[in-house]
């Protein structure tokens, strides 16, 4: 046993839902494989249904590696549903549910494990991460800098959250790179994703666990990155409003469910979602341009109570 109490020989369950470019997947597998630490298990759901062909699965099948499988679901079940069957699929003690076309760093999965031996009782590390646009280039967006210079707190060592004050410090902004946190597998597969919840499922879940008792260990150590795109789902839907829509019914009822486990600045936070709000505002002149119902529902959000 290491000095943390867990298993030196822990495996972390890397699940990957996959619906998209090959390339792309392919640089993320490379990544996984790249990693300095062999204690990992990756598997691939791909959700492509009906759509899919063989290439994916051979190419995963041709790496020669027991530790990469390959799943695919025989219909396509949208993304929340496709993440909460990687969740499913889960084994070993460890998880971590990367992005199709995130990258770990080579240390990635021995700075998680560490973290995890070093603090068994923690649900979610969240470690440190390096944002990179679709080219794989650094990138500095403002939604990016908002989370390090506003939202995010302030450490320069591995610091453990709970609480109240964690779900105060989410609320304001998320701050959080859900493709990078590393999971206890219990308590992931006991909350599992909000059926019918997209582009807010990575903050509910880890609301969810806040309220369950459960705390996150921010480690500073950059180990991974995330590609930052225009192509995701979240933006998309916050091109059209229906980000926006999703996060105020979010919003409304998270607010109730703080104020009954008596926690009243978060209640108030959730009611504010003063992030949320700002981010909307800035997507109105585009609305506007393009026209149509989109540019209501931004509006709606934005300055309404």
């Amino acid at each position: 046993m290491t000095a943390g109490g867990v298993a030196p020989d822990v495996t972390v369950d890397i699940m990957l839902p996959h619906y998209g470019r090959l390339d792309l997947v392919q640089e993320t597998v490379r990544s996984v494989l790249a990693q300095d630490d062999p204690q990992w298990r990756l598997t691939v759901v791909d959700d492509s249904g009906e759509l899919a062909d063989d290439a994916l699965a051979k190419w995963c099948d041709e790496l020669g590696d027991e530790r990469v499988r390959y799943h695919r679901n025989p219909r396509n079940l949208g993304i929340n549903r496709n993440f909460q069957q990687c969740v499913d699929l889960v084994e070993h003690d460890l998880a971590v549910i990367i992005g199709n076309d995130d990258l770990m760093l080579p240390g990635y999965v021995g700075a998680v494990r560490r973290a995890h031996a070093a603090h068994p009782e923690i649900a979610i590390v969240q470690p440190g991460v390096e944002v990179v646009d679709s080219h794989g280039m650094p990138a500095r967006t403002l939604v990016d800098l908002s989370k390090r210079w506003v939202y995010a707190p302030r450490v320069s060592e591995p610091t453990v959250l709970a609480g109240e004050e964690l779900a105060v410090s989410l609320l304001r902004g998320n701050w959080l790179y859900f493709p990078s946190i590393c999971w206890r597998s219990g308590p992931l597969r006991r909350a599992g994703f909000r059926e019918g919840v997209d582009v807010v499922q990575d903050l509910a879940l880890v609301l969810d666990l806040v309220l369950d008792g459960e705390s996150l260990l921010v480690q500073p150590e950059v180990c991974f990155r995330y590609r930052r795109h225009g192509a995701s789902v979240s933006s998309a839907h916050a091109a059209d409003g229906r980000r926006f829509s999703e996060e105020r019914a979010f919003f409304v009822e998270t607010a109730d469910r703080m104020a009954v486990r008596g926690w009243p600045r978060a209640a108030r936070t959730a009611r504010r979602h003063l992030s949320s709000r700002i981010n909307a505002l800035t997507r109105l002149p585009a609305a506007a341009r393009r026209g149509g119902g989109g540019l209501r529902t931004l509006a709606r959000h934005a300055f309404g109570a």
